[in-house]
Parts: C-alpha cells; sequence; structure tokens
C-alpha cells in the first residue's frame, strides 16, 4: 500500500511564472528598514526636557508679580506643611517634593496657579522617565494628610499660602535644575 504524504510536507515545483508566497519572515523582512529607523527617546532628551519644563516653570512664577515679596527660606507661622530647600534631592525625593507642591497648588482657587499645576504633573512625568532610565522604582507620592487638617488656616490666607508656595517652590525647582547637571540618584 503506497504511503500518502500530506501536501504540506510535499516538496513544491517550482513553476516560472509562477509567485511565491511571502510568510511572516518575508514581511518581516521587509518591514525591518523601516523598523531600524524607529529609536527610543535618548535620556540626554529627556533630561534635556526636563531642565526646560523647570526653567519653564520658574519663568511662570516670576511673572506673577506677588511671588516676589517672600524669600523662600522665609518661615511663615502656619503654612510649615510647605516644603522649604532641600540639601541633596534624588529622583523619588523631587517626585515627591513636586507631589506635595501639586496638591497644595490645585488646593488654590487662584487661576495663576493652574498651568504651574500643569507643569508640575508633566514633570513629575518626566522625572518617572529618568527613574525608569536608571531602574529606579519609584514610590507613589503620599497624600499629604495634614493638607486636609489645615482647611481652615488655607481659607483664611489662601492669598500667603499662594505667595509662599510659589516662592518655595520656585526655590526648589532651581535646586532641582542644579541636581539634574549631577546626575542624582534613585
Amino acid at each position: 500500500m503506497p504511503r500518502v504524504v500530506p501536501s504540506v510536507f510535499r516538496p513544491q515545483k517550482h513553476i516560472p511564472g509562477r509567485k511565491m508566497r511571502c510568510g511572516p519572515l518575508c514581511r518581516f523582512l521587509w518591514l525591518w528598514p523601516y523598523l531600524s529607523y524607529i529609536e527610543a527617546v535618548p535620556i540626554r532628551k529627556v533630561q534635556d526636557d526636563t531642565k526646560t519644563l523647570i526653567k519653564t516653570i520658574v519663568t511662570r512664577i516670576n511673572d506673577i508679580s506677588h511671588t516676589q515679596s517672600v524669600s523662600s527660606k522665609q518661615r511663615v507661622t502656619g503654612l510649615d506643611f510647605i516644603p522649604g530647600l532641600l540639601p541633596v534631592l534624588s529622583l523619588s525625593k523631587m517626585d515627591q517634593t513636586l507631589a506635595i507642591y501639586q496638591q497644595i497648588l490645585t488646593s488654590l482657587p487662584s487661576r495663576n496657579v493652574i498651568q504651574i499645576s500643569n507643569d508640575l504633573e508633566n514633570l513629575r512625568d518626566l522625572l518617572h522617565l529618568l527613574a525608569s532610565s536608571k531602574s529606579c522604582p519609584l514610590p507613589q507620592a503620599r497624600a499629604l494628610e495634614t493638607l486636609e487638617s489645615l482647611g481652615g488656616v488655607l481659607e483664611a490666607s489662601l492669598y500667603s499660602t499662594e505667595v509662599v508656595a510659589l516662592s518655595r517652590l520656585q526655590g526648589s525647582l532651581q535646586d532641582m535644575l542644579r541636581q539634574l547637571d549631577l546626575s542624582p540618584g534613585c
């Protein structure tokens, strides 16, 4: 009894004028030149974008005229929950600090701080990219519990809170800019 071989395993005869079928490998090889042009965003570009965004935020704060009246080092009673300057900043500490400022700014009714708050969110995203490039696990930024309990303080002194927060944020951003030149750790 003759053995029947399925057509899948039979050698195909080459017939002149007949086109070869292009399988997945052929399609992949056809796409290879296009795929080779696609690159990941260089980390240097992310770092440069981060620095540019920090400078933009500092400029926005400078454009708000009433922020020039308070030094970032000045202590204001009742506003101790607003972070001051930190000596050495890691990427995770920068993210935590920005999260606190973002939460404070979003609680203020002033229209001056809406864009700055949005910029802080974008800056945090860039810091996350920098951290992931260094394989740093960034913990989720903790919520500012004291902000809820200080609702009365915020309500009584919105203007002072805005001025102090923006002034200290500006100082913190300038410190972050210096730290980014030193390639901060996790």
